[in-house]
Order: C-alpha cells, then structure tokens, then sequence
C-alpha cells in the first residue's frame, strides 16, 4: 500500500526535477525515492500506533499518529536521540496489522510535514533497499543501473516499482552501456514468465536486444508467434529488441504488422513507437530511408495518421510535404479533424523551414482564408519549436535626384 501526502509546492520541486529525456519503452511513474531523498530533510522507518482522530475538527486525517522509529534512514537534528515522532496526521492503521512506513519529512517553521509514505510488509527490505539506493546515487549510471536491474523483479513491491521507476528516468544511453553486461538468461526467463508485469515487457525485450545473441533472436519470434501470449503492452520494446539481435528478421516483421490491415491499433501504435526508436537512437540499425518507408505505410492507415504525421513534422522530414498534404483531399483522413489538424500544422512548419516550398506555403494560404483564427491559433502554438523565416527585407531604391 502506498501513502501519498504531497504537498503542492514539494510536488512541483520534483515534477521540476525530472529529466528531459528517459528511456525508451518504459514509462517512469512518479518519483523515485532516491529522486526524493535530497528533497527531504530527513527519512524514517518504523511502525505506526496511536493514531488519534481530532474529532472536533471536520478536516480530512486531522489529528496525530506515533511513529516508533527503527530505522533511520536520512537523518536531522529535529530527530536526533528520539525514539519516535508525532506526525500531524491521522494515519489508520486498521487492516494493516504489523506494517512498516517509512515517511518522507520536511521540517518547515519548526513544524514536521510528513509529505510521502510508503506502507510496506513486516520482513520488507526497502530500508536496506533504499540505503543501497543512496550509496549508488552519485556513482557512474553502469552501477547505479545493476545495482536497480538486481531489484526489477523483487518481491517487494515498493522495491521492484522504485527500480523500473530508476529505469524509466535514465537516458537511452545510459541504458544501452549497461543492457550487453546484464544476464539475457535472466532477460529471456522473464519475457517469457506469463506472470511478469505488462508494464516491464518493453524494457526487458530493449535490454535482451543488447544483451543476447542470435538464438534469443529466434526465442523472441517464437513469443511473438505464440498465439496464446500477448505482448501489446510492451510489444514496442520487444520488437526492438527483436530488430537489435536480428535486423532483417526482425524489421521485416515489424513492417508486416504495419502492413497488415487486420492489425489492431494497440499494435500499429507499437509499431509506431519501434519505428521512432530506430529513427531517434539506432539508426545504424535500421536506417531512416527504411523508417520513411514504414513511416509512408502508418499515414496511409487512417487509424493512426495523424501521429506518424507529427513525428515527421518534429523530424523536420520536409521532402514528404507532397505526399502529407495529399492526404488532405483523401476522403478517409479529411473526416478526422486531429489528422487535417496535424496535416496543417506539418504545412505550417514545412513552409517556415523552406522559403521554397511552395506546396507548403499553398496550403497554408488557402487554410488561412477559410479560417484564420484556426492557422492563427496553430502558428502560435508551433513558435516554441520552429522559428518563423522573417519576411524578405524590401529592395532598397535611390532617392530621387
């Protein structure tokens, strides 16, 4: 069970403080506790007891709770020499019999501000877990990713969701010097454990596509083939790794399912995200013209145009402005306003980059006079990320004599 008290301006220090880019293919969920440990003052770990609900008072969890100190984790003055603490919160602790919590302090104007606590099991080894954690902070990302690759699969819940949390929020390059150091036995044997979590697929297929060889390529297809696994959650992530170990198997599959037209959008937009991944990271294994052409493939499925059209727009890939704006008077995509939408903003940073293009700056004319506030609106909302070519500078003329 997890206890969240976050406060609103701590909230923001650590939404402030995540990284601009992560990992592919897993998705951090919040903050990591050792994210949270230099904004906390001090971290404790014990039991709850006591706890007094102040009846007088109508506000949610008014009152106090005790927590007997075992361990301490982050120390302070304010709690140096104590045995426990009064948090100014009611905290039941009902039907969690023999839980430990280990809370997350803040000490401001004198007050205790107990922002983030965690319950956990009696035997849990988040206090171990996270002291670890901290030693390995400042130390290069190689050791502190085993050290949290040792954790992905503990039992501990708390534990194994803090570690691919650490995952989450490292750079594709920090992943990729520790992925070919790391067991692919242990990789394989959790990809094809049906009881691993949905949510780890994407990551674990990305590590094994480092860390295996040609024969972890063929046990790959083979989970793919099996037709009672289903990997749609992760799937982007283990079709990479899939393409890493066997390029020309493994993209050529990929592409099939971008091909075929029963294929369900979970699984295109799987495709999508393999295909952004080759495009941004590994290019030297699959190259941009073959991520074009399966790029080519997803716009024309109108299912999921209107995102393959953005990416191309954020790639500045200007040479496929002919073929983007063809689809404007293409029955199937004109109907679904969020792909003419991505069609117009594609024209309007097309026609900002190259004074030249002229399909670009048409199609952008003619949007304007049918509705200016529209192209007005998308304008302003596209200056962050493409800057505007200034207007040509009138030709000077000599005064008359």
């Amino acid at each position: 069970m997890t206890l969240r008290f976050l406060a609103p301006a701590v909230a923001g220090l650590l939404l402030a403080a995540s990284p601009a880019t992560a990992c592919p293919f897993c998705t951090p969920t919040g903050t990591t506790l050792t994210g949270e440990v230099a904004q906390a003052d001090f971290i404790l770990f014990g039991t709850m007891k006591n706890a007094k609900l102040d009846k007088d008072d109508g506000a949610f969890n008014k009152g106090t709770t005790e927590l007997e100190i075992e361990v301490v984790i982050k120390s302070h003055d304010a709690v140096k020499g104590k045995k426990s603490v009064i948090i100014p919160r009611y905290i039941p602790t009902t039907g969690v019999k023999d839980s430990k919590y280990l809370i997350f302090f803040n000490v401001i104007n004198g007050k205790l501000d107990s922002y983030r606590g965690e319950a956990v099991s009696p035997d849990s080894k988040l206090p171990e877990y996270l002291k670890g954690a901290i030693e390995v902070r400042q130390k290069d990302s190689a050791t502190r990713l085993k050290y949290f690759f040792d954790f992905l699969e503990a039992d501990d819940i708390v534990v194994s969701a803090d570690a691919f949390t650490e995952f989450g929020y490292a750079d594709y390059k920090e992943v990729r010097e520790i992925a070919p150091k790391l067991p692919a036995a242990t990789l394989l044997k959790w990809l094809t454990d049906p009881n691993t979590r949905g949510s780890r697929l994407g990551l674990y297929g990305l590590l094994l596509g480092h860390s295996g060889k040609a024969a972890d390529a063929d046990a790959i297809r083979a989970l793919l083939d099996d037709k009672q696994r289903s990997y749609t959650n992760g799937l982007d992530g283990v079709l990479a790794g899939y393409t890493l170990l066997s390029p020309k198997n493994g993209w050529e599959y990929t592409v099939a399912l971008v091909k075929n037209q029963k294929t369900e959008f979970p699984v295109k937009y799987a495709a999508l995200k393999t295909a952004r991944f080759f495009w941004e990271f590994r290019s030297d294994v699959v190259t941009n013209p073959q991520v074009l052409e399966a790029m080519k493939l997803l716009i024309d499925d109108a299912d999921v145009a209107d995102m393959p059209i953005e990416d191309l727009r954020k790639w500045k890939v200007w040479t496929l402005t002919p073929l983007i704006l063809g689809y404007a008077s293409n029955e199937s995509h004109n109907t679904t306003p969020i792909i003419m939408r991505s069609i117009l903003k594609f024209a309007i940073a097309a026609s900002w980059a190259d004074a030249t293009n002229t399909a670009a700056i048409d199609y952008v004319k003619a949007a304007r006079l049918k509705d200016p506030k529209r192209v007005q609106f998308l304008e302003e909302l596209l200056k962050d990320e493409v800057k505007p070519i200034p207007p040509a500078s009138p030709e000077k003329k000599d005064p008359p004599k």
